[in-house]
């Protein structure tokens, strides 16, 4: 399992699908976006002094399902901040990044492309440390305790922004920090969570007041063959 941490904790165990969010720069005011990791915070100190295992678990993925709605209906209600990718260029050029890097990376499931944020699930690509040296020609990011390398979610992360936010600020003729660093990263425990995960990302325009089935929205999309 492999740790790490800017504002938020992220436990990313190997072999499953994740589900990210991540959003522009600004579109949650820090006050608020300080009072929700307070709220979780606490959450976490009061799941730990919890001494049941399984209860612990079932509080954490309550607390994760309780945070990430409060941070979702700030971002649906486009109160705050700019909705850059609400352009047509400019989802384009995140769309196809998203696709650049399937079979790379990831394997990319499904993701939806919303004027300030986007959500993604995909399965990180584990490789075996002497065909991803051989064939990338680079040092190892990472590796587990059995030799195999991996790319860990902040750095697929970290890439894609680097990209999109270089070429969407040509087209916008600006400077400056176009994402917002922290991502919310989710770990998809079985087939049924994954199908109702999906399920949300492509109705979230629906939800959002953006179209009227999900069929509509341009930027929705995902691989059947996860969802068989």
């Amino acid at each position: 399992m492999v740790y790490y941490e800017r504002n938020l904790p992220h436990y990313l165990p190997e072999g499953y699908a994740y589900f990210i969010t991540t959003r522009l720069a600004g579109t949650i005011p820090k006050v608020i976006y300080e009072k929700i990791k307070r709220e979780y915070e606490q959450g976490l100190e009061m799941i730990s002094s919890l001494k049941n295992n399984k209860i612990q678990r079932n509080k954490y993925h309550e607390l994760q399902r309780i945070n990430f709605t409060k941070y979702e209906n700030i971002l649906d209600d486009c109160k705050y901040g700019h909705k850059w990718l609400g352009e047509n260029r400019i989802a384009q050029i995140v769309n196809d990044a998203l696709h650049y890097y399937d079979g790379k990376r990831y394997d990319l499931i499904s993701f939806t492309i919303m004027p300030n944020h986007i959500h993604l699930v995909l399965f990180p690509i584990v490789e075996r440390k002497s065909s991803f040296a051989q064939s990338k020609g680079k040092d190892i990011d990472s590796q587990n305790e059995s030799g195999d390398s991996f790319y860990i979610l902040s750095k697929i992360m970290q890439d894609i922004k680097k990209y999109t936010s270089r070429e969407a600020n040509k087209i916008l003729k600006r400077k400056g920090k176009f994402w917002q660093h922290e991502s919310y990263d989710h770990v998809v425990r079985d087939q049924k969570e994954l199908r109702r995960i999906v399920k949300y990302i492509l109705n979230n325009p629906v939800k959002a007041g953006l179209c009227e089935d999900i069929d509509e929205w341009e930027w929705n999309y995902f691989n059947p063959k996860y969802l068989a």
